[in-house]
């Protein structure tokens, strides 16, 4: 073994080692492949299933009215006036070009209508009602 000298720098070692970064870039890609599907955002209701083409996915504003008639915009839970009073402002704030209304299949159809009248009343033309396939059931 030969020992350095007094003032001899070693040769300096230029490779990088990325086969742990790979394992390590694998794992999380399974990771998220897996939980994506499961985490699928929004407020949680029973959609009504109905024989239609599923819509185009774009951005949108999301408006949800559950079971027991709470209105949400995206995921902030609103009573019924105040949506009615900011509704205009938010969709015109947001850019929305286009709102998926989602009603749970057991809440009132006339309470559905309110929401629906709100958003036209706010000059949204573009109203999607989402319901789920029939083969998914």
């Amino acid at each position: 073994m030969s020992r350095r000298r007094r003032g001899e720098r070693t040769p300096l070692n230029a490779e990088i080692n990325v086969v742990s970064l790979i394992d390590v870039m694998m794992l999380l890609m399974v990771i998220f492949m897996i939980t994506a599907p499961i985490m699928q955002g929004g407020v949680d209701v029973r959609l009504p299933t109905a024989d239609a083409k599923p819509l185009e996915p774009k951005s949108g504003m999301v408006v949800t009215v559950d079971r027991q008639g709470q209105i949400f915009v995206d995921e902030s839970r609103m009573t019924f006036d105040a949506f009615r009073a900011s509704f205009k402002a938010l969709a015109g704030r947001r850019g929305a070009q286009g709102v998926y209304l989602r009603a749970d299949e057991g809440v009132e159809y006339g309470q559905v209508v309110r929401v629906l009248s709100v958003m036209r009343q706010a000059g949204v033309g573009d109203i999607g009602l989402v319901a789920e396939p029939l083969e998914a059931k």
